[in-house]
């Protein structure tokens, strides 16, 4: 008899799942490989940062693929670069520029709080998971939600961005408040959502 397999898509169980897929695959990699494919991502991604004026990114945490290659050739090109910066965790996020430097809440590295404020009209999104339809699975705090939807409306590029692996054949329930993507970056390349 084959056992019935839990058939909860709940966000919170393809959240579970999907990161602990993540951190299993980051296990599988040495630092050199790592290296690699990080390489690959800032490769796929020089055309979508040269295209803009400013390029948000954000500051990598444990399993996270690190977008740092690709905000530094951004800068070196004469782009704008920013990072996610809270002034009160209640509230939602503002872009500053500058590098990420500083303790922020939720043990992620932001700019100094007297940086200036900025609006990209790239960011470079993490995320835990996606699908074709750009639905974005993220910590479930909804952070970047908050911040993001006035960005879209005003034009700007959300890119997610994460190991290949995280690209999900399966659609992600979503909720009204959940932003769609644009698009998705690894290092097999950008791939752009209708």
């Amino acid at each position: 008899m084959v056992p019935s397999l839990p058939f909860d898509l709940s966000k919170d169980v393809l959240r579970k799942s999907s990161l602990e897929a993540r951190k299993a695959f980051v296990r599988t990699l040495d630092d050199g490989h790592r290296a690699i494919l990080e390489q690959k991502l800032a490769e796929h991604l020089t055309s979508l940062c040269a295209n803009a004026a400013v390029v948000a990114g954000y500051s990598p945490m444990g399993s996270e693929i690190s977008p740092m290659l690709a905000i530094e050739e951004a800068r070196a090109v004469g782009r704008i670069v920013a990072f996610p910066a809270f002034s009160d965790p209640a509230k939602p996020f503002r872009f500053l520029s500058g590098d990420p430097v500083e303790p922020g809440p939720f043990g992620f590295l932001q700019p100094k709080r007297r940086a200036p404020v900025v609006e990209p009209d790239l960011i470079l999104v993490p995320l835990i998971a996606i699908d074709g339809r750009g639905t974005r699975l993220g910590r479930g705090k909804g952070h970047y939600d908050r911040a993001l939807g006035h960005l879209k409306k005003t034009g700007a590029k959300l890119i997610g961005v994460g190991w290949a692996m995280q690209r999900l054949e399966a659609a992600i329930p979503s909720d009204p408040w959940d932003i769609p993507l644009h698009g998705f970056a690894s290092p097999d390349g950008v791939e752009e959502f209708a």
